[in-house]
């Protein structure tokens, strides 16, 4: 992980001082790129815990397509409830993008009507019949759902790429909160990429992780530090059971020889 190491300490030492949303104050650089081979080991940051149950809840429920977080998510991990009404409710966020994009159509009696594209089956399609294609692309970046979602998509779109018989992928995040949130976006999407390969009989590879705003908070910068005198451990892996991609459960994604360093307590900024 010493990809992810070298660019936050390249936030900590040049990122510029900037106000944000949530009124902490962040260190700040625009447009950077890490990429991680997957063949080498799952990218688990070492030199903190990352609580990688929690990853695989939130990646499934994304994935099944959820928005309320008392859906199976709030009762394995808190990491969504401080956006949640109090129905537990987030609005139209990833999971509802990915498998639920809404479309504008006209039904048979020629009346306007609204039905979903799911994007996650879409592109696996796509991958298995066209590999070639460069429109391997899922977006929850809805511009009409915005103002309806709790939290616009931090992460918001990613591209499969194949060849020779490997899978990429590329995840663009906007909004990169690199002490805190990184660590479990590089997680949760190169699982992913795992868990499409496996659908679509290829071999995982490459995940490239391209950013937008990439910030250390004000109030995570001593815990950074910290971490930066860490050194980096050999990586673990991950199994998964061999299953089709829509019925995989918790207790088919396994985590092994993870040996990490001590938790370090990062503030949520909400």
């Amino acid at each position: 992980m010493k990809q992810y190491l070298t660019l936050l300490k390249t936030i900590l030492d040049e990122g510029e001082i900037k106000t944000d949303r949530t009124g902490t104050g962040t260190l700040s650089i625009f447009g950077a790129q890490t990429r991680y081979d997957l063949r080498d080991g799952f990218p688990l940051v070492t030199t903190k815990k990352v609580l990688f149950n929690a990853v695989v809840h939130e990646l499934l429920w994304f994935i099944k397509g959820a928005t309320n977080i008392n859906e199976d998510l709030t009762q394995h991990t808190p990491i969504w409830d401080a956006w949640a009404d109090e129905a537990g409710e987030l609005g139209p966020i990833y999971g509802h993008q990915w498998r639920h994009w809404k479309q504008y159509d006209v039904d048979e009696n020629g009346q306007c009507c609204v039905t979903g594209i799911d994007q996650l089956k879409q592109v696996m399609a796509s991958i298995k019949t066209n590999p070639d294609s460069r429109r391997h692309i899922v977006s929850a970046w809805n511009v009409a759902d915005i103002d309806a979602m709790a939290l616009p998509p931090c992460h918001t779109f990613f591209q499969f790429y194949v060849s020779n018989g490997y899978l990429d992928c590329q995840l663009y995040q906007r909004s990169a909160d690199f002490a805190l949130g990184v660590p479990f976006n590089i997680a949760s999407y190169s699982l992913l990429l795992m868990m499409v390969a496996q659908e679509c009989l290829l071999i995982p590879r490459y995940f490239v992780h391209t950013f937008g705003d990439a910030h250390i908070y004000q109030n995570h910068i001593e815990g950074v530090r910290e971490q930066l005198q860490r050194k980096p451990g050999r990586l673990p892996t991950v199994t998964i059971a061999n299953k089709p991609f829509f019925d995989i459960t918790f207790d088919d994604i396994q985590l092994l020889n993870y040996e990490y360093q001590p938790f370090i307590k990062f503030p949520i900024a909400v």
